[in-house]
């Protein structure tokens, strides 16, 4: 089924992220893992690819897993900054062999590889994107960015790249993570007066543990609202009550968005099931409640 097909279903959705292990390690644990978050019945899950490429077998392999042992659907993603038309080609090839229709286009950040060399095919999400789609009849997902891309000129810029990648094909948008609804909301009118009009899937990132906050302070321009402070500094030294509070505190976040209109939600599971059961426990009448057949 294409994700396409999925959001236009009268329902709330929920899907989930895993992305495979680093390069040389097994496997094991990452399909475990999707086995495990597969009971919980997402609507699809998605496979992240390395930046460099060097995981891009196990994204197929997991994808494999995800849509054909267990029966969900699966998106599977391509970066541009590791792909060569050829490469396209053939991946396109193989998802379409084993029955794989869904792929999340993306640029690719530049990965902490010395003496990586980034392809020159597809500079930009919305070339890839364009060249996936003359390869056959592939559901294709973009990237979008509330808080603006790092490296936009400005917002607008930013809202305008959206629309080109509308333009060349894009049927939905997965956003980064971000914590303050509010700054989600005024992207979203800001989309849709600049002529966007792709369904829109908000990335909640759970924070469970200090050390994940600190590095977004750090390294991100996210901004972290001041109740997601207040819950590191007084949890911070309790690794079980900050993993609990970071549960509770996206749950929160899933409520006001879907009470809000919101019909789809993605969670980026950081390959850590017990978050993921530990959110999803706290929706589950939020779920079945907002979906009529369920």
């Amino acid at each position: 089924m294409t994700i396409r097909d999925i959001l236009n279903q009268d329902k709330i959705t929920i899907s989930f992220e895993v992305f495979p292990p680093k390069a040389g390690l097994p496997l094991d644990s990452v399909m475990a893992c999707t086995r495990r978050i597969a009971k919980l019945k997402p609507d699809f899950c998605s496979v992240t690819y390395g930046a460099g490429g060097g995981t891009s077998k196990n994204t197929v392999a997991i994808a494999d897993q995800v849509q054909n042992e267990l029966g969900l659907t699966a998106l599977a993603h391509f970066t541009g900054i590791a792909s060569t038309r050829e490469t396209v080609k053939e991946k396109c090839a193989e998802l379409k062999s084993k029955g794989i229709q869904n792929v999340l286009a993306l640029r690719g950040d530049m990965p902490n590889e010395e003496g990586f060399v980034p392809k020159k095919d597809f500079p930009h999400a919305s070339d890839l994107m364009a060249e996936i789609k003359s390869q056959g009849d592939f559901c294709i997902g973009g990237a979008c960015y509330p808080e603006g891309h790092v490296e936009s000129e400005d917002k607008h810029h930013d809202i305008k790249t959206l629309k080109i990648k509308q333009d060349a094909g894009a049927d939905f948008l997965i956003s980064q993570m971000f914590f303050d609804n509010n700054i989600f909301y005024n992207f979203m009118y800001r989309l849709r007066d600049a002529g966007v009009t792709l369904p829109v899937l908000p990335g909640i990132m759970p924070l469970t543990n200090y050390k994940q906050i600190a590095h977004i302070k750090r390294i991100s321009g996210t901004n972290l609202p001041a109740q997601l402070l207040a819950i590191a500094d007084k949890f911070h030294n309790d690794p079980m009550a900050m993993e609990q509070a970071g549960i509770v505190f996206a749950a929160n976040q899933i409520i006001d968005l879907i009470a809000n209109g919101i019909k789809g939600i993605h969670l980026y599971t950081m390959n850590k099931p017990q978050i993921v059961e530990g959110i999803m426990s706290n929706l589950d009448r939020i779920f079945t409640g907002s979906n009529p057949d369920a």
